[in-house]
């Protein structure tokens, strides 16, 4: 399908979507059909697909849902197709087993050459399509190996929960699955912001045909015969949207400055205030000039663009960031103290750039992942009314300023940040749409955005955490907190309880006030947790909302202060307390919705993490069903001993699961070496 076409099909659509969208509650169909089985996976992400993947492996039957037709997530359907790793990590091959399988058959997929895009700012850029397709024979082989059952169900959301008399068990879930209704255009033709809200309404419409499907358990009783679950839905979900729509406690955006989170921008939380998200398309370089053509809405968002630093103000550099496909080797290049190979003819390059294509809504106006109170307020909450949990106009405009995006990247001259006179037109690129591009959309979006931030749960109160657990900042940043905006900020009481809470040892001589907060040298490793599962590294890094409404309003700025927590981070674990939402017992939560701060969420969202959690969830919800407990039962006594904690961390360290690093230990404070 040409450019122009693509653009036309988005552009004469988007006019209709001004306002906000207006929840009316239809009545529920009656299911279409049961399906049973023993783990519910809501998400097809890199982390469901990791759940399934280990649950599979385990014998397990497991029902995956997606509202899209592609696993993978990050690596397929939301275009991301670079793998964000750390040097170390990545040196050493640290990583769970499925994951060092994904980064192998990617390899084997382009005959030996793990980076066939020969990108920069990763050791593996590829096709996205090629991502869903590695994923779905993974699975298709780890079903065949642990003798389960994958049940996929693409294109399915989840609209209702029904639980249990108590309302501590989730005891069946109502979906909706779409096709294109007889007669209409295949799907991926239309951008998510116009389907979205057809894909959550029980009625066939004039675009979709649904099917009901009731997800419900396989057995009735717990395998073991106890009282325990005798099921499992885990949210893997983008957004957090089973959390949401299940209304256990979460937190949303900012969290309140505190001697936990000291770096924060905000001394009040701020649900509105999440990191931005993208929907990222594919460009190929051409030999000959190609005809650009303006958005009608592009001077709205022309503000806005620009390469942000001087170090970045290179269009080859930026081109080749994110390179997924290189078939021709170009000319070694610098810009900036960055060593590259310049662009070709036939060479594709993904687009996911901070002042370009990254969406970043930060008022109550126009967020995006709807707050408890919004979600109250819109109707969701109430039976029926469930839609997806967020706004559909910021859905549009962010993929507006997408459009945009490329066509400042190669008809564009002006720069928001750096002025006049930096940017140049690169018209030698063509945008790449058709069902058989790089994103598989008629558009060339792709087919949802990709999503740095989500709802994330508030765990169950735990000991030193009374009101809930939470990973924060101070459990993994590698900031030393002595500089003086720390010392003159922060009160007096708040900064020494954060000194406190990094020196080990000497905590309660500084609480005491016996020795000095300044005086205290802190430790320099991240938190070791008891019931640690699994394991991530990367840094704190922030793409942050905007201050005023719109985003991309002329002269607008990040929101002052959001920055200041990102940097360095030292290796960390993730806690199986952080996957335990409150109220439900047969509810576990992965990916990016697992229990972090804001500032922690900003290392706690890529792709090897997101493999990591995905593979202690579906370890634990099976080890759970074959041993008749429940998640909550193995930590609920700490941090006394938890015998049934140690046989599933044993379980998972023997499977190729890592729970924590090499040489973790309280004694071990070099980590100079883990970049």
């Amino acid at each position: 399908m040409k450019r122009s076409l693509s653009l036309l099909t988005l552009c004469s659509t988007f006019l209709s979507f001004l306002a906000p969208y207006a929840v009316i509650a239809a009545p529920p169909r009656t299911p279409d059909k049961t399906v049973n089985c023993d783990i519910l996976v809501v998400g097809g992400g890199l982390s469901g697909a990791a759940t399934a993947y280990e649950a599979l492996l385990a014998g397990q039957t497991v029902c995956l849902s997606e509202i899209t037709d592609w696993l993978g997530g990050q690596i397929s359907s939301q275009g991301t197709s670079a793998l964000d790793e750390r040097p170390t990590q990545r040196r050493n091959l640290f990583y769970s087993r499925g994951y060092l399988e994904l980064r192998n058959q990617i390899e084997r997929k382009y005959r030996g050459n793990r980076n066939p895009g020969d990108c920069w700012v990763s050791d593996s850029c590829f096709l996205p399509r090629d991502g869903h397709e590695i994923l779905t024979s993974m699975l298709k082989d780890a079903e065949r190996k642990g003798r389960g059952r994958l049940q996929w169900f693409p294109n399915t959301v989840i609209k209702e929960l029904e639980y249990s008399g108590d309302g501590k068990i989730i005891s069946s879930a109502i979906a909706i699955q779409h096709q294109p209704a007889k007669g209409t255009p295949p799907l991926n033709t239309f951008p998510l912001s116009q389907t979205i809200e057809d894909a959550y309404t029980y009625e066939n419409s004039s675009r979709f045909t649904k099917t009901i499907v009731r997800f419900a358990p396989k057995q009735t009783k717990s395998k073991a015969g106890s009282n325990a679950p005798n099921w499992y839905v885990v949210d893997t979900s983008e957004t957090g949207e089973i959390i949401g729509l299940a209304d256990v406690p979460y937190r949303l955006g900012i969290d309140a400055r505190s001697y936990l989170e000291p770096s924060s921008s905000s001394t009040q939380n701020d649900p509105f205030c999440t990191q931005g998200f993208t929907y990222t398309f594919a460009m190929e370089a051409t030999k000959d000039p190609q005809p650009q053509t303006m958005p009608p809405f592009y001077s709205q968002y022309a503000p806005y663009y620009s390469y942000e630093l001087k170090r970045l103000a290179s269009f080859p550099l930026v081109f080749t960031y994110r390179r997924i496909w290189s078939p021709t080797k170009g000319q070694p290049m610098e810009f900036g103290g960055v060593k590259f190979t310049g662009p070709t003819p036939g060479d594709i390059s993904m687009q996911n750039w901070t002042w370009g294509n990254d969406y970043r809504p930060g008022t109550s106006a126009d967020n995006l992942i709807y707050s408890r109170q919004q979600l109250q307020a819109s109707g969701q909450l109430k039976p029926g009314g469930w839609m997806g949990g967020l706004r559909t106009e910021a859905l549009r405009k962010g993929e507006e300023i997408s459009l945009g995006y490329y066509y400042w990247l190669t008809a564009g001259n002006t720069d928001s940040q750096l002025g006049d006179g930096v940017k140049q037109p690169e018209p030698n690129h063509r945008f790449l749409s058709g069902l058989d591009s790089p994103m598989g959309t008629a558009h060339g979006l792709s087919k949802h955005p990709y999503m740095r931030e989500g709802r994330r749960i508030i765990g169950r109160p735990s000991w030193g955490q009374p009101e809930g657990f939470s990973i924060w900042e101070i459990d993994i940043s590698r900031r030393n907190y002595d500089d003086e905006y720390y010392r003159t900020t922060l009160p007096a009481d708040m900064y020494r309880r954060l000194k406190a809470s990094l020196s080990g040892l000497e905590a309660a001589s500084v609480l005491s006030g016996q020795k000095r907060a300044e005086n205290v040298a802190r430790r320099t490793r991240s938190t070791i947790f008891p019931d640690a599962i699994g394991i991530g590294h990367y840094a704190i890094d922030f793409h942050p909302c905007m201050t005023k409404s719109p985003p991309e309003a002329p002269g607008n700025t990040e929101r002052p202060g959001e920055r200041r927590g990102a940097g360095q981070a030292y290796p960390f674990q993730i806690a199986l307390r952080a996957m335990i939402p409150q109220k439900i017992d047969n509810l576990l939560v992965g990916g990016k919705s697992i229990a972090t701060s804001h500032i922690a969420a900003a290392a706690y969202r890529v792709h090897s993490f997101e493999w990591s959690a995905g593979a202690a969830a579906g370890t634990t919800a099976a080890f759970a069903l074959k041993n008749g407990t429940a998640p909550y039962q193995l930590v609920d006594q700490l941090p006394l001993p938890e015998p049934q904690l140690q046989n599933l961390k044993q379980l998972l360290e023997q499977n190729g699961n890592p729970t924590a690093f090499p040489d973790t230990s309280i004694f071990n404070q070099n980590w100079d070496d883990w970049k």
